[in-house]
């Protein structure tokens, strides 16, 4: 298991890097530049004088030096201006002497996330305060989402075919197969419109961000949790199914088990191993797929600055939200092969 987890983990750093070096390359194409740098100075300004700024602020040099810059494995850019010495690992300007006791090097590997040009601060405090934001909305979505799944695809796949099978399987496809934009807008138009909603929940989800309460949150959480809980329960639900028709199930009732116990001491555990990796592999979509949830709601959360970072063509933050969504996807990967082999004992690691 160690060897495994040893390969796995060099698997995963070489693929993250590769990952996070393709999104590099396509947040430095120069169009991407281009505007950055009329977004910082003036829409009007000449192709030499956007030439003049990218030269300025470290953009025009080549990728892989930018890239390893980044990294913080290459030593930070500097530059000499009448107004003093600046460079990517000093703050604003510099004399000889303090440039000379500046760090050489300053990138992701030494904790510095780069500045954020649509926020104005340190990319490395939005990313905890949106990340916390996201995580606590992951949270509830996660506890609302897996037992009611489980216990939807459970139930279900005890008896195929049967009027509650057929029932829980058709609202299961059903929220499923409605996108989370059309059901959040029939939420907010249902349940707190003024005009014709019930006027059930009050405030609003960015009031949740310092104050979370039922009437502000639980919508977004159950917009999220009803599209995910269907593909779990009918995953969830094809798992039980075929339980239930194995050779030692029919050997149970042939004995005279109780069906119950038939369901929770033989089907159930063996029913919950596919489910597992569904389950884990959730938890990278709910990252990035809460764009949409966030965007509606106005939660100021991780998927939220990410719109407003592609939005504004914030490099320096996408290159972050891009280095975060790659690791929790790696990490969540192993875990669920982990967490697989000790589900299911008739798999092994040679």
């Amino acid at each position: 298991m160690g060897l495994f987890i040893l390969r796995r983990s060099a698997v995963m750093l070489l693929t993250a890097l590769c990952l996070t070096f393709i999104v590099f390359v396509l947040t430095n194409l120069y169009p991407n530049l281009e505007k950055l740098a009329k977004t910082q100075g003036n829409f009007r300004m000449s192709d030499e004088a956007v030439a003049s700024w990218l030269a300025g602020n470290g953009y025009a040099q080549p990728t892989p030096v930018k890239y390893g810059q980044w990294l913080g494995v290459l030593p930070g850019w500097t530059l000499e201006t009448e107004e003093g010495i600046k460079g990517r690992c000093i703050t604003g300007f510099a004399t000889a002497e303090q440039a000379a006791e500046a760090p050489q090097f300053c990138g992701i590997l030494q904790g510095d996330w780069g500045y954020s040009t649509r926020f104005k601060k340190d990319v490395g405090s939005i990313i905890e305060t949106r990340l916390g934001n996201t995580g606590f909305l992951m949270m509830w979505v996660l506890i609302l989402m897996v037992p009611s799944a489980l216990i939807i695809g459970i139930l279900a796949g005890m008896r195929e075919g049967s009027v509650l099978d057929r029932s829980l399987s058709t609202v299961s496809i059903a929220t499923t197969a409605t996108p989370e934009y059309v059901s959040g807008v029939i939420f907010i138009a249902i349940f707190t419109s003024s005009t014709v909603g019930l006027k059930w929940f009050k405030g609003t989800a960015t009031s949740a961000m310092e104050n979370p309460t039922f009437e502000n949150f639980f919508l977004p959480v159950l917009t999220i949790a009803l599209y995910g809980m269907g593909y779990i329960a009918r995953m969830t639900r094809a798992s039980m199914t075929e339980v239930m028709t194995a050779q030692y199930i029919r050997t149970a009732r042939l004995k005279g088990v109780s069906f119950p116990n038939i369901v929770i001491k033989h089907a159930l555990r063996n029913a919950l191993i596919a489910p597992f990796t569904v389950i884990l592999l959730q938890i990278p979509w709910l990252l990035n797929g809460v764009v949409i949830v966030e965007s509606l709601f106005n939660y100021k959360g991780f998927g939220w600055a990410l719109v407003e970072a592609a939005g504004n063509n914030d490099i320096e933050l996408l290159l972050a939200i891009s280095v975060v969504s790659v690791v929790v996807v790696l990490l969540t990967q192993l875990i669920s092969d982990i967490g697989y082999v000790f589900l299911n004992p008739r798999i092994r690691i040679s």
